[in-house]
């Protein structure tokens, strides 16, 4: 995809990550649009930005998707990347003496199905467009696991697998996939104190990082930045004992 004269759909826009692509993409001439669930954030974010919009979207709700879908391609026509970035993130307790499962069941409806449904509304109209792109969010667990987040991580390996299929059937289309790995970044995915983890990748690197593999390749289908390769990597190496070690580190914590 081209990082300029697009007119971007970001889910998820009203912090973290969805936010700082907004303001990456808006900084190179595009109009923006984020959606989110709080309208405080998503005006917080466009406040004195003309060509950024915000539209109040809770995107596991596969009607008011589909409304939305049809409402956002007739207020604009040029929509032609659509980032499916909002996600959710939380830890899950399987040995509990009961265990639930609305945690599991609201992060596969946000993290999974959101896009599906998003993708599929839109669809249509990005093969009208002369070029398009879909920009999928998945994560670094979604090759090696976080265990203590087991919905999450299964959840950015079906998104993986997903982006391979979705790419595959649109090869012959104007419609690029490309896939976002973020790492573990300083955003407030699991709480304020990850926003500060001297662990985690600054938020400001890696959106510089990414923008920059996105200028240097349009064309590629991963987007990896440098921190998140041993995990996408894993599999090439002694997976069950990276596995164990890169999980114990949680168990401990």
């Amino acid at each position: 995809m081209r990082t300029t004269d697009n007119t971007i759909l970001i889910t998820g826009g009203g912090s973290g990550i969805g936010r700082a692509l907004a303001e990456a993409f808006y900084k190179r001439d595009n109009t923006v649009i984020i959606t989110g669930r709080s309208k405080g954030k998503l005006d917080a974010v466009v406040a004195g930005r003309p060509n950024m919009h915000a539209a109040v979207l809770d995107v596991t709700d596969a009607a008011a998707i589909s409304s939305f879908a049809r409402q956002v391609v007739v207020t604009f026509p040029r929509l032609n990347v659509v980032i499916n970035n909002a996600g959710i993130m939380r830890t899950e307790n399987l040995l509990a003496p009961t265990v639930e499962t609305t945690d599991a069941l609201e992060t596969v409806a946000t993290n999974l199905l959101g896009p599906i449904h998003l993708n599929a509304g839109l669809l249509p109209h990005l093969r009208s467009q002369p070029e398009a792109a879909i920009l999928n969010i998945s994560s670094g667990l979604a090759f090696m696991p976080r265990a203590d987040t087991p919905t999450y991580s299964a959840t950015k390996a079906a998104i993986h697998s997903y982006s391979q299929s979705l790419r595959f059937q649109l090869r012959d289309t104007s419609v690029r996939v490309h896939e976002l790995v973020p790492p573990y970044v300083q955003t407030e995915l699991m709480g304020e104190t990850q926003a500060t983890d001297p662990t985690a990748m600054p938020l400001t690197d890696f959106i510089e990082e990414t923008m920059s593999i996105l200028d240097a390749a349009p064309d590629v289908d991963e987007v990896l930045v440098q921190r998140v390769l041993p995990l996408r990597n894993a599999e090439k190496g002694d997976y069950p004992k990276l596995f164990r070690s890169f999980n114990e580190r949680f168990v401990s914590s």
